[in-house]
């Protein structure tokens, strides 16, 4: 006999019967009456040690980032924090450099720390201390997933949103693109890449694999990508970079070349900055939410810190067409 047992049998979640079996009271009167009928129907005993180890909290929660230079994991951290504040929780803030030592680095320090539970942006396949924290501490993934981790996670439509940019670009009569995508290490440099193979391949255009280069969602791997494409026989007349940080290396390669962005050759990036849209030209994007990313796996941690079993959230991404691939400078 379990929590879950009496959570279903009361008809709440597992996070409220939770709060009503230790005396929470933010929990509604027809809350309490359900799970105490259930409770009495099924005899439950909740384990006084168990009880005993949930109330020593610490109220803080770890949150470790792939990159603190990146403005999109910057917006992240801000959701999350704030979520965390509004449910008196205090956030120990990491940066894993987008490398897997230090990312383990800082695994080991939460844990020392005794956080309540972590969200982490992980850093590929490979982390054997990921894998042993899983069954320590509440884990949830952002923006990026691990396969063979059963944990929630809250991530993007990358397939939805490389589609939109694809096809937006064949729509201006670009069919030799240039993608300039992640390492496949990790889950969005896969999920991005293989969306951009299967649209191209959708809608007809060149698939020339010397088309497609990969950074490492830094700027300098986005300057020499960019370079590398324009330099072929038959370069791309457009260019479609899997994150904000690859695309302002693009459009610094763009510049050097002379180049005009959004009439010699147009610029599209997966991900928004604030200020992408105050360039000349303004920057057509792949645009998602960073804060309400960062503020759902806080939800979702502290779900799991309270018992529950939340299920994985995808959020939604939409082309915002600017300057850089045909769209007016007023557009935002």
């Amino acid at each position: 006999m379990t929590i879950k047992d009496v959570a279903a049998r009361a008809g709440v979640s597992v996070a409220t019967t939770s709060r009503v079996l230790s005396g929470n009271p933010s929990t509604s009167a027809k809350s309490r009456e359900r799970v105490r009928a259930a409770v009495e129907d099924l005899g439950y005993r909740p384990d006084a040690r168990a009880r005993s180890l949930r109330s020593a909290r610490s109220q803080t929660v770890g949150l470790l980032i792939s990159d603190v230079r990146n403005p999109f994991f910057a917006d992240v951290a801000h959701g999350a924090e704030q979520a965390a504040l509004r449910s008196s929780y205090v956030t120990l803030l990491a940066n894993a450099n987008e490398d897997p030592r230090q990312q383990d680095t800082y695994l080991e320090s939460f844990l020392t720390q005794r956080v309540d539970g972590i969200i982490i942006a992980p850093q590929g396949e490979g982390s054997a201390n990921l894998r042993a924290l899983a069954t320590k501490v509440p884990l949830v993934f952002v923006d990026r997933t691990v396969e063979g981790f059963e944990v929630p996670s809250v991530t993007t439509d990358n397939a939805g949103g490389i589609d939109q940019a694809v096809a937006h670009l064949a729509d201006r009569g670009h069919t030799r693109i240039g993608y300039i995508g992640g390492p496949f290490s990790i889950s969005t440099g896969r999920a991005r890449h293989d969306a951009f193979v299967d649209a191209v391949r959708r809608y007809g255009l060149d698939s020339d694999p010397e088309l497609i280069t990969s950074g490492d969602f830094r700027s300098a791997s986005g300057y020499t990508a960019a370079e590398r494409l324009l330099s072929g026989g038959r370069p791309p007349t457009a260019l479609l970079a899997a994150d904000s940080l690859m695309a302002v290396g693009a459009l610094g390669t763009l510049r050097r070349r002379g180049l005009r962005i959004g009439v010699d050759v147009d610029l599209v990036a997966f991900d928004d900055i604030e200020w992408f849209s105050e360039l000349d030209p303004p920057l057509t994007v792949v645009s998602h939410d960073a804060e309400a990313m960062g503020s759902t796996a806080m939800r979702l941690l502290l779900d799991v810190v309270e018992g529950g079993a939340p299920s994985s959230v995808v959020l939604p991404a939409r082309l915002v067409v600017r300057a850089s691939s045909g769209g007016t400078c007023g557009e935002a």
